[in-house]
């Protein structure tokens, strides 16, 4: 019989997915087969699975944590919001429509909770335990009545849950204390643990605190986390993109590296395994101002290209990445931001936006059009004559992934950066990407080419002689990197929590 453990919050980022990240960890070091599961996902960044279908970014951290291939199974549910008030859904995977906030929540969320008990029964037949992740708060009562993602879940498999509360914004107490006041009977009962996470200071202090919640709540308090700094675990959303620039720079950082930060920015994590490297400091811009003088300028994918696109217009950065060329500062363009460097990108079909067509930043000789269908697949590829700023390298396997909706067409020749020869487990032979003329402007739609080692280590390589630096070796191993920082995680959050209570907790 399959054993269950929710995490639910007071609030929005208050580490919900880190600590389901820490347990599905905590647990497959202790030899159980456990799965994470999410019902439903709101967020930007996201994965494609083995077998071509996407789902939340957090689920597979939580999946690697837990030994395992990630599978769709695990976030039934995505919502990728595309502004004004409306998201794509996907639905196992796939994408039913864009909906308003209205719509899904009073009409539709009901009816994908049919799904997301079909998705739960076969998790349960996998797995000896789920780590269930909730969303928000449970105490929402504007929405709480269309809820799927919360006491919802925990009702429908009689879950034991643990509210998590952020002490480091603030409120803590009053937060959890509120949210327990504001559940009905039933689901009070379900909730048999309090978490306090992200503390700093002396836990002396706290103790009186700890002493009172458990007084006049009539729970135990499991444990309280302290603040995890430099987690280096993939993030969900982009609320996570203002702890970022917060990072101290690195010492021996002289390569710097501008990510352009659009308001529908997604799958910022592709740029995660070049922020790990210790001669690089890479931030995000928001502003013309914020940009500064970079080495490298990366324009990110995009939830809705077109008005991304028009932000960098009426933000100044348009003009401000076309001075940058003039001064021969490298340009890179993944997914959408590569859709950007061509001249013209259209919706005939109004997938992202009102616009039929509009300007581009005309970096590249490419029309990008949107289609209806949208391209979710695993990938791999080669550069053979890969070439960027003048120097020439190649890589016989690259991996990575495709999620986009445009067909980009050349009104000129131009030089292909890859080859796809593997779309999950189809040979292919479809060249990707761009390189302009004058080799300093590169796009592609391959998420996640980053993550490469030799890749990564080669472009920086390129950026280090342009400064007269002598190159380094890929000795950073990205993958083993994400390993050990699962490890860390788990041996923090295990000292931190009452894990014999825990378990206690799990077993009923």
């Amino acid at each position: 019989m399959t054993k269950y453990i929710m995490l639910q919050g007071t609030s929005s980022h208050v580490g919900k997915s880190i600590l389901t990240t820490a347990l599905c960890r905590i647990f497959f070091q202790d030899g159980i087969n456990i799965a994470p599961f999410k019902a439903q996902n709101m967020a930007l960044n996201s994965y494609v699975t083995e077998d071509g279908r996407e789902m939340g970014r957090a689920q597979i951290a939580q999946a690697e944590a837990a030994g395992l291939e990630p599978c769709v199974e695990m976030n039934p549910v995505l919502l990728k919001p595309t502004g004004n008030s409306c998201s794509q859904v996907i639905l196992m995977g796939r994408p039913v429509g864009n909906m308003s906030a209205k719509e899904y929540h009073q009409g539709y969320s009901l009816k994908a909770f049919e799904t997301v008990k079909k998705a739960l029964a076969k998790m349960q037949d996998r797995f000896e335990m789920l780590a269930i992740e909730g969303a928000g708060s449970p105490a929402e009562i504007n929405l709480k009545a269309n809820d799927i993602v919360n006491m919802r879940i925990a009702k429908h498999l009689n879950a034991p849950v643990l509210l998590i509360a952020d002490i480091d914004r603030g409120g803590a107490l009053a937060s959890l204390v509120g949210t327990l006041a504001l559940l009905d009977d039933e689901e009070r009962k379900l909730v048999k643990g309090l978490v306090i996470n992200k503390f700093r200071g002396d836990i002396k202090l706290l103790e009186p605190a700890l002493d009172f919640l458990e007084r006049k709540t009539g729970k135990p308090v499991l444990g309280v986390v302290p603040y995890l700094e430099n987690l280096d675990i993939d993030d969900e959303d982009s609320v996570s993109l203002d702890d970022k620039d917060k990072k101290v720079n690195k010492e021996n950082a002289v390569l710097k590296i501008a990510v352009i930060r659009t308001p529908k920015i997604s799958n910022f994590t592709d740029f995660d395994a070049l922020s790990r490297e210790e001669d690089v400091n890479l931030y995000y811009a928001s502003t013309a101002g914020q940009l500064g003088s970079p080495d490298l300028i990366i324009l990110p994918g995009s939830k809705n290209t077109t008005e991304d696109l028009l932000y960098l217009r009426s933000s100044g950065l348009e003009k401000c990445l076309k001075d940058a060329h003039e001064n021969k500062v490298p340009l890179v363009g993944v997914c959408g931001g590569y859709q950007m460097l061509g001249s013209k990108i259209r919706d005939p079909y109004h997938t992202e936006s009102a616009h039929d067509e509009v300007d581009a930043l005309n970096f590249l000789p490419m029309i990008t059009t949107f289609a209806e269908k949208k391209v979710t697949s695993q990938i791999k590829a080669q550069a053979m004559d890969w070439q960027f700023l003048g120097e020439k390298a190649s890589f016989a396997e690259l991996n990575g992934y495709e999620i986009h909706m445009g067909l980009t067409d050349f009104a000129d020749e131009v030089r292909h950066p890859f080859v796809i020869n593997m779309r999950g487990e189809c040979p292919v032979n479809k060249v990707d990407g761009a390189v302009s003329a004058d080799g300093f402007i590169m796009g592609s739609y391959i998420h996640g080419i980053f993550d490469n080692d030799e890749y990564r280590r080669t472009l920086l390589n390129i950026l280090r002689k342009r400064k007269d630096l002598p190159p380094l070796p890929a000795s950073q191993n990205y993958a083993a990197q994400k390993q050990a920082a699962y490890n860390r995680l788990a041996q923090t959050v295990r000292q931190a929590l009452d894990m014999e209570k825990l378990k206690k907790i799990i077993d009923g």
